[in-house]
């Protein structure tokens, strides 16, 4: 059979093409060429394109561009994703593994069981900082912005079912205030359950709403913690009704010892 194999995988509702990087690389794709395979009528469908190719034994790179073609430094569902497809594909030659993204390198691993499970550390990033000029928005509470890979703003709000949310996310995306690149926007409410969150995602690249953000979750709940709003571990249900699990420890400013975990799910393999 001709053609390029794909794998389509969810990370809680947070979707991606994944290639292997022995047979394609990054720079045979072209921004047209990726919004035209990740547009959900015309093309295969998903919020993100991955390609996931060995450097060395234990080590897998991940590219990863938006749906819109742009690239990003890291993904938090992609990065499990492509945890599972690596150990999957037997990427990382077996043994312990290490994902390099444009955010550094970082353990992975599977976790064994129901689930289809993965779980990474993330390096550690400053806690969300107060944003000058950012203007209001009533409802919204800002916590601060952070960089966990990539910049998030996180909001705390009352409704997280209200129908202007996502409005008032993508007048904030791209708000002077949140630098030239702008930031995605995480929306968080209490669940009524200890430890248990609601969020929702704005997010850059797609232009749009995501039905989980990884990246996203971390940076809502070290902004939680930091400021004694909760405790960790805290479990973030997405848009899509699953749920991320992230714990760290807090210290100096900073979120240490920071790990992720979620699902990284195959729905269904493919030849472009």
């Amino acid at each position: 059979m001709r053609g390029t194999v794909f794998y389509k995988m969810s990370g809680s509702g947070n979707d991606f093409i994944m290639l292997d990087g022995r047979h394609t690389r990054p720079e045979a794709w072209s921004t047209e060429r990726i919004v035209a395979i990740c547009d959900r009528r015309l093309g295969v469908g998903a919020d993100g394109l991955v390609i996931l190719t060995p450097e060395r034994p234990g080590v897998v790179r991940m590219d990863f561009w938006n749906c819109d073609g742009s690239r990003a430094a890291m993904c938090g569902n992609a990065a499990l994703c492509a945890t599972r497809l690596s150990s999957f594909l037997d990427l990382a030659a077996g043994g312990p593994m290490q994902l390099a993204t444009g955010a550094g390198a970082f353990p992975v691993e599977s976790r064994p069981g129901p689930g289809e499970l993965a779980a990474l550390t993330l390096p550690d990033f400053q806690l969300p900082r107060p944003v000058p000029g950012l203007p209001d928005s009533p409802g919204n509470e800002p916590l601060g912005l952070a960089t966990v890979g990539v910049p998030h703003l996180v909001l705390m709000v009352s409704d997280i079912e209200s129908l202007g949310l996502m409005e008032t996310g993508r007048q904030l995306r791209s708000d002077p205030a949140l630098g030239p690149a702008g930031a995605n926007v995480n929306f968080v409410s209490p669940r009524g359950i200890s430890g248990t969150w609601y969020l929702r995602t704005y997010e850059r690249g797609v232009e749009g709403e995501t039905l989980a953000c990884g990246t996203g979750a971390v940076a809502a709940a070290a902004a939680l913690v930091g400021l004694g709003r909760a405790q960790f571990p805290v479990e973030m249900v997405t848009r899509s009704g699953r749920g991320l699990h992230i714990t760290a420890t807090l210290s100096d400013g900073w979120a240490r010892d920071v790990w992720l975990s979620g699902e990284g799910r195959l729905v269904f393999t493919g030849v472009l």
